[in-house]
């Protein structure tokens, strides 16, 4: 039996951190990771794919130079050996940047194998047994595959999958309509390859307003990608070709498929029952506001509590639990205000409640819009698709949400996430004066055309 003052399990976007800052406290610390360091961010997430996303726009820029004046001679082609190498590339930087990070770390090891509970205090990894009065989960997410016909008949893709794929499909259909999904079917239109998206629900982007999914769906169309929405009956069959995809409406000959269906957490292998851990119908772990389990000494961090399914909201998670545990602080999950985006282009930058949700709230609210095409940043840059929204609340004059679907929506939404977590007013925001010409120049225009609904 090893003993240690604490005990993290998985290292993604929480755990190596707060490990670091209880190394840094004098602890001795474990960080057991079953196969890369840096979780789904650093290896089949964030960094590798907005990698492919950025050259995937490079390819889009150079169809589309004649329009600025810039005339290329030739058919743009794609290297997707290079572009994939690029990508790996990045990856390995960020996880080799862990390693040597950890490993002048005194009082750190780290471990690598598959960690299972055998009591509330200890775990089991490579056949040794590990003891620590903290143990903390933060063991990630992966792609959920759905029980549809045929599928187990086929040779799909998953978002992590995908990411190694070193030639362009002739025609990858995208079965999943969310953030995920349209991220690799607008990368792969860009690339080259004939691209369809369905999707089960009604509009793609489920969790967003109507105007937005529509909006959404616009840009894609726009580049010729094929949107079924409200499908159902999907099945797979081995073609001569490939694969065909049938729907209730739709039979696509696909080369590749790409299962874009959501995440489940990696809790069901961790013994969590030796423990007295609970998860709830899901597997999600559950967590108080503090994101302890009902096990005392035992916390739950990132994609596993189903508190946030982000990179920052993960990193949040460590923030909180390094507060409360290290700094004698009295932070709160339910304090973060919930920001994200989705990174197709033009991108969305979202913060807070959808219009739906502030309408269902019962509270007296006022929402204002703006296409892009009004936006001076945009036209010059020859980009105008989208269009920004932000609501407030009528009576106390806080901004309740925002969504910015255009050029540098993921950025300029960061200049409304700052009121709201301090709390400005949005009169106070309106009379701010920003840098011209900007996109960010408009936020103050669209606070001072809120109208009541």
């Amino acid at each position: 039996m090893k003993s240690f003052d604490a005990i993290v399990i998985g290292a993604g976007q929480a755990g190596p951190f707060l490990a670091a800052r209880m190394v840094e406290k004098g602890m001795k610390v474990a960080l057991i990771e079953r196969k890369f360091l840096g979780g789904t961010c650093v290896n089949a997430g964030c960094m590798p794919t907005k990698t492919l996303v950025a050259s995937a726009r490079a390819a889009h820029v150079a169809r589309n130079s004649a329009a600025y004046g810039v005339n290329i001679p030739g058919e743009i082609a794609i290297d997707m050996k290079v572009v994939r190498a690029r990508a790996e590339t990045v990856t390995m930087n960020a996880r080799n940047g862990l390693i040597g990070w950890f490993a002048g770390m005194d009082g750190m090891t780290v471990i690598y194998g598959h960690a299972r509970f055998e009591d509330p205090k200890t775990v089991s990894v490579n056949g040794e047994m590990l003891t620590a009065p903290r143990i903390f989960l933060n063991v990630g997410a992966r792609p959920v595959i759905p029980d549809l016909p045929g599928i187990n008949d086929i040779d799909y893709l998953t978002s992590t999958s995908i990411i190694y794929l070193d030639r362009l499909p002739r025609h990858l259909a995208v079965i999943g309509g969310s953030y995920i999904g349209l991220e690799f079917a607008q990368m792969y239109r860009r690339f080259g390859a004939e691209v369809s998206v369905i999707e089960h629900g009604p509009k793609l982007a489920s969790r967003e307003d109507e105007d937005i999914s529509d909006a959404i769906a616009d840009v894609l169309r726009s580049e010729g990608i094929d949107i079924h929405t409200g499908a159902s009956d999907i099945a797979f069959a081995r073609s001569r070709d490939g694969i065909t995809v049938a729907t209730d409406s739709a039979r696509i000959d696909a080369s590749h498929v790409l299962i874009a269906t959501g995440r489940k957490p990696n809790t069901d292998d961790l013994g969590l029952d030796a423990a007295g851990v609970i998860t709830d119908k899901h597997g999600y772990i559950t967590v108080d506001d503090s994101l302890a389990t009902n096990v005392d000494g035992i916390w739950a961090l990132g994609d596993c509590n189903g508190r946030g399914a982000f990179t920052h909201t993960s990193y949040n998670d460590f923030e909180i639990a390094a507060a409360n545990l290290l700094d004698g602080d009295d932070r709160k999950v339910s304090s973060r205000i919930l920001a994200y985006a989705l990174y197709i282009d033009p991108p969305l930058g979202r913060v807070g409640m959808t219009e739906k949700q502030a309408r269902a709230s019962g509270r007296k609210i006022m929402i204002s819009t703006r296409p892009m095409s009004r936006v001076g940043r945009a036209n010059e840059r020859g980009e105008t698709k989208g269009f920004m929204k932000v609501i407030a609340d009528a009576e106390t004059k806080k901004i309740l949400g925002a969504a910015i679907l255009g050029i540098e929506g993921d950025e300029v939404i960061h200049g409304i996430i700052d009121a709201m977590n301090a709390g400005t007013t949005y009169p106070a925001l309106q009379w701010s004066v920003p840098i011209h010409p900007t996109v960010s120049e408009l936020i103050p225009t669209l606070l001072g055309d809120l109208k009541p609904v």
